[in-house]
């Protein structure tokens, strides 16, 4: 699957990861649904999508955390080229 196959996709792909999980819903629109998919992933992918959506909801601050969490640092990308990286990385891993 590539970034652009999961953000198409119109229902939740099966087997992906919490982190990609949180993705789509976020491409989705569901920016609730993707934080709340987070609040059990402790894994540095899921910090760093949390980062993202901390972006996303303008809170730099709290986005910074999670940088600091995922081991990442914190992006300067435009939020959909932030989205692409982050999914095509997790998609090859």
């Amino acid at each position: 699957m590539t970034a652009d196959e999961l953000s198409a996709a119109t229902a939740l792909p099966n087997g992906l990861t919490p982190a990609l999980q949180a993705l789509w819903h976020e491409a989705q629109g569901g920016w609730q649904q993707a934080h709340d998919v987070l609040q059990h992933d402790d894994s540095a992918d899921g910090a760093w999508v949390h980062a993202y959506l901390h972006r996303v909801e303008g809170d730099p601050g709290n986005a910074a955390y999670w940088y600091r969490r995922a081991g990442r640092p914190v992006s300067a990308a435009s939020l959909a080229d932030e989205w692409r990286a982050i999914a095509t990385a997790l998609l090859a891993a």
